[in-house]
């Protein structure tokens, strides 16, 4: 499934949420990186909407470290910075 920060497809929240309950006992504590694409268009949604509609804030949080990390990928702007971001955080879990 797609997701957009320019256009929201409300089953990509369906597909998230179906994934981590139905896999929890093998995915438990993963990580989650989400990028967000197309921000350098005049309608994505920010960070913040993306992660309310998502509902990673209360659900899933609790069990697991998770970014958003808003990008172009026209340009490569921000893809980098989430990749840095999950080889912070998964070279931190070694320890």
């Amino acid at each position: 499934k797609k997701l957009d920060s320019n256009y929201w497809n409300y089953t990509v929240e369906d597909e998230l949420h179906k994934l981590l309950n139905d896999w929890d006992d093998h995915l438990n504590g993963v990580p989650i990186l989400l990028f967000a694409n197309k921000q350098d268009l005049p309608n994505a949604m920010d960070i913040n909407t993306i992660t309310k509609n998502l509902g990673l804030k209360t659900h899933h949080s609790q069990h697991r470290k998770w970014h958003i990390q808003p990008t172009t990928a026209t340009t490569g702007d921000g893809l980098y910075e989430g990749l840095d971001w999950l080889s912070n955080i998964l070279n931190n879990k070694k320890k």
